[in-house]
């Protein structure tokens, strides 16, 4: 098969499906892979490096996708920035595609992989199995995103991190608060934890309460009302207005006590929970700062404006949006291990696909015309 790894056409985007050393990983299976020129410039990776590792180097987008069997990319098909057009439409029809996809959020392409009879394989979709694992990139990215968050803390925080004892007197550690204990929120103790922070953590999932002190921070504990907290695959669940109340009386009692807030809570395909209101924010000490990963799905905190910095009342709030893009080596590295991983277990049978696979029917969205998700398939043609 030809396998064809595109330029990513978001703006700002850095990171790319393959990195040069992943190359031969194809290859060797006799498969083609042809990349578009400056495809790994994001990385510092060069054309000479692609063609080197036996990649063919494509300088018109156009040949590179009507060429394709197998379309490896990052970010979801969007308008083409220098072809004017639908990256979709320029695709082969009948091809396939790999990445993260959104399809809850990006109906209209949906539609449009399946008039094109695309067969495509959403990365938020893959089964949270243990034989998936490998191939989870949602975890991937939420780790570099989690780490970057600390980093952006604190170059801004007007304070270090670590105790210090010296001879002008004691310096005492910063007060991280972490909301959310998923993978991002974990990474972002941890890596707070190593720069010498004092940290606290916040999450309604009591289950989660043992791998906060595992990692040294101190659980901060809430009044649980009788929900579950907690959906299908280990995703957070959407909780009622009489819940999130009692989370925010529960962060509220912190915020006066903390220089930082990270903020990852994030509902899977629905808009962010608020968990700190205006009046909340109003709470904490001028110079404080608040990084809100789930900017991009409207945040965490009622004033995150999405890829803006902003202040209010002293403190200073970081919508941050495509973290990962921050770290584009490592970020690269990681996605490309879960890309080749998803595909061996895709294509493992050559070219002909497994739909009785659990991971290969889970992450599937549209084939040979059709939706093949059920939860994409209700939204999106209850949306028509």
């Amino acid at each position: 098969m030809k396998i064809v790894v595109p330029k990513e056409s978001l703006a700002g985007e850095t990171r790319v499906a393959l990195l040069p050393n992943m190359i031969s990983t194809f290859t060797k299976d006799k498969h083609e892979v042809w990349v578009e020129s400056g495809c790994g410039s994001g990385v510092c990776c060069s054309d000479s490096q692609y063609k080197e590792a036996g990649a063919k180097i494509v300088q018109d987008v156009s040949e590179l996708y009507q060429a394709a069997d197998v379309i490896l990319k990052v970010n979801p098909p969007r308008l083409h920035p220098q072809r004017n057009r639908d990256e979709v439409e320029l695709f082969r029809e009948g091809c396939a595609i790999i990445g993260f996809l959104a399809p809850l959020a990006n109906q209209k392409m949906v539609h449009k992989l399946v008039e094109r009879k695309i067969t495509s394989f959403a990365f938020e979709y893959v089964p949270r199995i243990t034989r998936a694992q490998s191939m989870d990139a949602l975890s991937s990215m939420a780790t570099i995103a989690g780490y970057k968050a600390v980093l952006l803390v604190a170059n801004r925080l007007g304070k270090i991190f670590p105790l210090l004892m010296t001879a002008a007197g004691t310096i005492p550690p910063a007060v991280v608060l972490v909301l959310g204990a998923g993978v991002a929120g974990l990474q972002a103790i941890a890596t707070a934890k190593r720069l010498g922070a004092k940290v606290e953590a916040f999450d309604p999932r009591p289950a989660v309460k043992e791998q906060v002190q595992s990692l040294g921070a101190t659980f901060v504990e809430m009044e649980l009302p009788k929900e579950d907290v907690q959906a299908a695959g280990g995703y957070a669940k959407e909780q009622s207005d009489a819940f999130l109340r009692k989370e925010q009386e529960a962060i509220g009692a912190r915020l006066g006590k903390v220089d930082a807030i990270i903020t990852t809570a994030q509902i899977f395909g629905k808009k962010a929970p608020i968990l700190i209101t205006e009046e909340m924010v109003k709470k904490m000490w001028p110079g404080s700062v608040i990084v809100d990963i789930a900017a991009e799905q409207g945040g965490n905190c009622a004033l995150t404006e999405a890829d803006q910095t902003v202040e209010r009342d002293g403190v200073t709030i970081i919508g941050t949006v495509n973290l990962p893009a921050a770290i584009p080596v490592d970020a690269s590295l990681m996605y490309g291990k879960n890309i080749i991983n998803l595909f061996r277990n895709v294509y493992k049978s050559g070219t002909t696909i497994d739909f009785n696979d659990e991971v290969s029917k889970g992450s599937c969205i549209t084939h040979n015309g059709q939706i093949m998700n059920d939860a994409v398939k209700k939204m999106v043609e209850g949306g028509k």
